[in-house]
């Protein structure tokens, strides 16, 4: 089997190659595409060399069968019938097809099926901060249908690259040395702050990554469920927090959420407050699980719960989420 990456340099196209070789992905060969700028640059993968090539119109992706893409949304509208037209799946990490009709959007511990109905070979890997939730309320909606959701995201510079990572340590250092600190990845100054906005605000006074966890998270759970966010960038360097509180049709008692959530498929969870156990990023980074934990009912709704977040942005937030849905096509034989 012959495996692609197409923006290898970038902090996602970085994780797959790690999470590829910690999976022992099945595979002949690989093959790494970039831009100009990345041509050129050498990365090791299970001990060999593998020299970037440049992304360009053409039949580089005649013997591929599977292709991560993960260079940005123009990127991947561009160059979306160069990779499929031999046959290649196209997993696309970017915002490019995610509400298209005829692409499925995918996260394999909710909707893995789903991966099977592909009309133009590209599936979808979800927003980061959808995919975590959704593994967390896939535990719920199977005791009970969830009709509504409240959540704040706490997101870490991660999500921004690894450029943005790269600033906020630069803040740090240049502040503890009483220098001007640099500003270029985000708005404001994110050491020592708050910034209460990712991505550009739309005309309902939601930025579009609270209104792509809304319409993200009902295709995804094929579910009536009514999602609304409020994304908050925090000083973290990597994984993301979420405090979600949810509405279920019948009252979940604290103990069924706990049965639940140590039941299902790819959570860990953390969740004893006596002895002050709960998930953190600080402790989540570079690990695989979402992680729940801090579940209480809602004292003003009896048919509320709230429940604690935490995953990897980098890792299941995009690249284990998109290896994992390659996984599922060749466990069930769906890749030629």
């Amino acid at each position: 089997m012959k495996i692609a990456i197409v923006g290898v340099s970038g902090a996602v196209g970085q994780e797959l190659l790690r999470v590829l070789e910690e999976r022992n992905f099945p595979m002949s060969e690989l093959l790494l595409f970039g831009s100009s700028r990345s041509a050129g640059n050498v990365y090791e993968f299970r001990g060999k060399k593998i020299t970037v090539k440049e992304l360009k119109h053409g039949d580089d992706f005649k013997d591929v069968q599977i292709a991560f893409t993960s260079a940005g949304a123009s990127t991947s509208k561009e160059f979306a019938e160069d990779i499929t037209k031999f046959g290649a799946v196209m997993i696309d990490n970017s915002s490019a097809f995610r509400m298209d009709t005829d692409v499925p959007l995918v996260v394999p511990e909710v909707n893995a099926v789903a991966a099977k109905n592909r009309p133009r070979n590209i599936i979808a890997n979800p927003n980061c901060t959808t995919i975590q939730m959704v593994v967390a309320l896939k535990a719920i909606e199977d005791i009970s249908h969830i009709k509504r959701v409240h959540v704040s995201t706490y997101q870490a510079a991660s999500g921004a690259g690894a450029a943005a990572m790269d600033e906020l340590e630069l803040q740090y250092k240049q502040i503890i040395a009483g220098e001007e600190p640099t500003v270029s990845k985000f708005a404001y100054q994110l050491a020592y702050n708050l910034i209460p906005q990712i991505d550009v605000f739309t005309d309902n006074g939601y930025t579009k990554e609270e209104m792509k966890m809304y319409y993200e998270t009902q295709k995804i759970m094929n579910s009536d469920i009514e999602v609304s966010a409020m994304c908050v960038r925090v000083p973290a360097l990597r994984a993301h927090s979420e405090s979600i509180w949810a509405e279920t049709e019948r009252p979940i008692s604290v103990e069924e959420a706990r049965e639940a959530f140590s039941k299902a498929e790819g959570i860990v969870l953390q969740d004893d407050s006596a002895n002050k156990v709960y998930p953190m990023p600080l402790f989540v980074a570079g690990k695989d699980p979402v992680y729940v934990g801090r579940i209480k009912k809602d004292i003003s709704n009896p048919n509320g719960i709230f429940f604690w977040c935490v995953s990897d942005q980098i890792k299941k937030g995009a690249a284990l989420n998109a290896v994992q849905i390659a996984e599922y096509l060749i466990k069930e034989n769906d890749v030629k």
